[in-house]
């Protein structure tokens, strides 16, 4: 290199083999493929949950709690298994490990559309949640290791946006297959798109692993999925019962806490550790994972009430309720591949709180809606959230990715998916027992007022909309001061549970602003052209 040159990396010796360099578009479009269905799955069910309690045969007459496990069995799996995965990648091949993640995914999607039982369901879901947990972290791992590191940014954008993608695709094919099949071809359609993943995967993708993974670390990997495992488990239950002080809510979770904070020394006094923990001291990392956790926890506490709002409270069927959705992900098809460009003029840190303060706007805007609001407030809103998470899920993740050498990618991808993962969930857990709350609240003295309801089925009415409604249709013309005062008491639970997602935002905000750095990448940059020099020096 003469002293005329950039000092930049697309300068620097390329990592990636020509033969593949070459490919590297259309290896991308293969993992968005094999990520579209872990996405895709998760938001179709999402519109399908009303069909799924319905009564046989049309359903299978899942209750409440049940469809609360379907969604859950999958999230505990998946979220207790994500660092492992990574790690196996690594170690494995990260090829084999997305292949293996595939075919159980496809055999549990098989399985959950003839389930004839809602605990049946439960099972098979769960059987989802290990497949995907083995997809989602293989699939960045794997894109780490075909692009350049100069050109990663463009294609984490493009990754992201195809999450995007997904969550537009969802809810309409959901929308559509329910309107012309019964409820399990929800889960069949996933079945063709694993097997061209499979094939194409097969033909396209190159396997790379760790060259020197070092010595196994059993004990660091069964306390990191223990200690996960419990922590989700503890949160999805508190969620349930609208309760964190319960003892069995908080001794779950504190368990859960213990064993990971054992893991954390663990991990610092071995040798041979799973994870660097001393990542966590820089801040481009330990505030990139803080801001996913948190953007998360903020709009998925979202999704899991807009539901409700557009089907039970302004009557759309799920296909129009999918089509809604669409401004969100187009904006996040749009802006998800371009942000780095915004990076690149302003900086990460900028642009991230930006987005995370938009993110907090449009979930404040939600107090806008009530009954009869037009409909195009809150496709506005959606557009805005989708445009702010599109500037803040690309640097963040570069930033995690570009914070490991290549050969962890697998266990960047982990860290990365795990964090988003569990603020997800405890954002529908604390999200939703809030929104429960408020809503049995306002919905109880009705109910306590309505003649000839015994006890039982009042506490059930008072669970959700949809069970009060439930009630409201069984009484007739009776019933219709009651349907009317349900949606009054969600609509003000939905304003009370966006208010919290604002405020998370604005946390989110504040961490980004104090801990990420200006320029993202910029010390991961540094280190690569530090470790060519060396390999240089050696060579």
């Amino acid at each position: 290199m003469t002293s005329s040159e950039p000092t930049g990396i697309s300068a620097a010796p390329r990592h990636v083999p020509e033969h593949i360099h070459r490919r590297r578009w259309a290896i991308l479009s293969v993992l968005m493929l094999s990520l579209l269905i872990v996405v895709l799955d998760n938001s179709i069910l999402n519109v399908a949950m009303k069909t799924i309690a319905t009564p046989a045969p049309t359903g299978l007459g899942a209750t409440q709690s049940q469809l609360e496990w379907a969604i859950n069995s999958y999230t505990l799996v998946f979220a207790g298994l994500l660092f492992t995965s990574g790690l196996l990648g690594d170690r494995l091949g990260r090829k084999k490990v997305l292949l293996f993640g595939l075919v159980v995914f496809g055999i549990g999607s098989v399985l959950a559309a003839v389930s004839g039982s809602p605990g049946q369901l439960i099972a098979f879901r769960a059987v989802m949640g290990l497949g995907g947990a083995f997809v989602m972290p293989s699939t960045l791992a794997v894109l780490m290791n075909v692009f350049e590191r100069d050109e990663q940014p463009r294609a984490i954008g493009i990754w992201a946006g195809g999450v995007g993608l997904a969550i537009a695709i969802g809810p309409i094919a959901g929308g559509l297959l329910l309107d012309h099949f019964w409820w399990g071809s929800v889960f069949l359609v996933n079945v063709p798109i694993v097997l061209v993943a499979l094939v194409v995967m097969i033909v396209l993708v190159p396997d790379s692993k760790d060259p020197q993974p070092g010595k196994l670390d059993p004990l660091g990997v069964l306390l990191s999925v223990v200690g996960l495992v419990l922590l989700v488990y503890g949160i999805i239950k508190g969620g349930q019962l609208a309760d964190f002080t319960d003892p069995q809510v908080l001794g779950t979770v504190l368990g859960g806490l213990l064993v990971l904070v054992g893991f954390v020394l663990y991990e610092k006094r071995i040798d041979h550790p799973s994870i660097n923990v001393n990542l966590f001291r820089k801040p481009a990392f330990s505030a990139a994972v803080g801001a996913i956790a948190l953007v998360f926890f903020a709009m998925m506490g979202v999704t899991f009430f807009i539901v409700f709002y557009v089907q039970s409270v302004r009557g759309y069927t799920p296909l129009q309720a999918g089509l809604l959705i669409l401004p969100l992900a187009v904006a996040q098809m749009i802006f998800s591949p371009r942000a780095r460009h915004a990076v690149d003029r302003f900086g990460s840190r900028v642009v991230c709180s930006a987005g995370m303060l938009l993110v907090a706007a449009s979930m404040a805007g939600f107090l806008l809606l009530d009954a009869d609001t037009p409909i195009w407030v809150l496709e506005v809103l959606f557009f805005a959230q989708g445009t702010g998470s599109a500037h803040i899920m690309p640097p963040v993740t570069v930033s995690i990715m570009q914070s490991l050498p290549r050969e962890k990618a697998g266990s960047g991808s982990a860290i990365n998916n795990t964090f988003r993962q569990v603020g997800g969930t405890l954002g529908v857990a604390v999200l939703g027992s809030l929104l429960s709350t408020v809503y049995r609240d306002g919905i109880d003295g009705t109910l306590n007022s309505v003649p000839g309801l015994p006890d039982a089925a009042r506490h059930a009415a008072g669970e959700s909309i949809e069970a009060t409604l439930g009630v409201a249709r069984q009484l007739g013309a009776a019933g219709q001061r009651l349907a009317a005062e349900a949606h009054d008491a969600f609509i003000h639970a939905m304003h009370v549970t966006a208010l919290a997602s604002a405020g998370v935002a604005v946390l989110g905000a504040v961490v980004v602003a104090a801990f990420l750095p200006g320029r993202m990448g910029e010390g991961a940059r540094g280190t690569d052209r530090a470790e060519q020099e060396k390999a240089g020096a050696r060579s």
